[in-house]
């Protein structure tokens, strides 16, 4: 699926994404899951190739062993493989959007969510340079997104947060993205970004260090927010236990699905720390399903979600656009994303097909 912008973080370079779809046909129903994982593992630790293959080889033989197929059953079951919340993540969520088709009951429905309209925001990669950068976001603040953020790694970041405030003024919410490129040693860096009143830091330390990321917030004024860090909800425990997040970045492929996801939502908000849903480039399979999980009560910042034409010209489902600043939760059974089947079989490369 090719981008229409290239899509550079500190951690990697996009013009087109690779994907992985699971089809979860049954009798009378069928559900669609899209699996984030990347040819390499650059971003994630798992990869594509190996995410196929767990699926094919391990988890679908696991959750059909055992007679009739729930999604609840089918998390229980693959808890017992360690790690690749990716490859659960996408398998889970195929069975539990035929399961929730059949029933004629939404994904927003089901998870407790309210309402259709959610705010988003649009995730701003790293330019050339930053004439290019204010190209980029007065764009995306035409089109109506209501916050910006901006990615940004050492060497590219008070210079081009300075440029943005200067260019848009003090109103508008800006948050920042490190995606893991700093170390403690850029305490001095990170304290620089608290003059430009921004909404959030998010995740500038790697995912393992709790205790610096704790440390971090008591260092500076800027909200700290964890990403990478937030894996399970065990991990989202410790980390508030830990003191370590301000706020959580709640993505449901990297936790293992959007039943995880909705626990690691209640147990922030019984905590009073508010989350936002992220995105990894999604097609409208897991951008339908992301606005869903969006609707419940604690995501209270814009979510990384962004409109269908942010990222690609033609879909595989519907489009999902913005208006007045947010985009609409389907309001079909499951997830509600309806897959244009024609459009997929022309990017489709390969098919698996395995009879249980």
């Amino acid at each position: 699926m090719p981008l229409v912008r290239v899509f550079r973080t500190s951690r990697s370079v996009e013009s087109v994404r690779e994907l992985l779809l699971v089809r979860w046909i049954e009798h009378d129903s069928e559900g669609w899951g899209e699996c984030a994982a990347d040819p390499r593992p650059v971003f994630f630790p798992e990869y594509l190739t190996a995410a196929r293959d767990l699926i094919e080889q391990v988890l679908v033989p696991l959750v059909v062993a055992d007679g009739p197929v729930s999604a609840g059953r089918a998390r229980q079951l693959m808890q017992e493989v360690p790690g690749n919340q990716l490859a659960k993540a996408a398998l889970e969520t195929a069975i539990l959007d035929a399961e929730l088709r059949r029933a004629g009951m939404s994904l927003t429905g089901y998870l407790g969510g309210s309402g259709r309209r959610v705010p988003v925001g649009v995730s701003v990669g790293i330019a050339a340079d930053l004439d290019e950068l204010l190209r980029w976001v007065e764009g995306y603040l035409d089109d109506g997104y209501r916050r910006v953020k901006l990615k940004i790694q050492p060497g590219w970041d008070v210079e081009p947060v300075a440029a943005v405030r200067r260019a848009f003024g003090d109103d508008l919410p800006l948050q920042v993205d490190a995606n893991q490129a700093y170390r403690t040693s850029d305490l001095t860096v990170l304290r620089r970004l608290d003059e430009f009143g921004l909404l959030l830091l998010e995740q500038p330390f790697p995912k393992e260090q709790l205790i610096a990321h704790a440390r971090l917030r008591e260092a500076i004024a800027t909200p700290v927010c964890l990403d990478e860090s937030v894996t399970s909800l065990d991990s989202a425990a410790t980390a508030l236990a830990l003191g370590a997040a301000d706020v959580v970045n709640i993505k449901p492929a990297r936790v293992g699905g959007y039943l995880e996801a909705r626990s690691i939502h209640d147990l922030c908000l019984a905590q009073g720390v508010p989350v936002f849903c992220g995105g990894v480039l999604e097609t409208g399979v897991g951008r339908a399903a992301n606005l869903a999980l969006a609707t419940l009560p604690n995501f209270t910042l814009p979510g990384d979600i962004s409109a269908t034409s942010r990222y690609y010209a033609q879909d595989i489902t519907q489009s999902f656009e913005l208006v007045d600043g947010c985009l609409e939760a389907p309001d079909g059974p499951g997830s509600g994303a309806i897959v244009d089947t024609d459009v997929l079989e022309r990017v489709t490369i390969d098919v698996r097909t395995l009879h249980a």
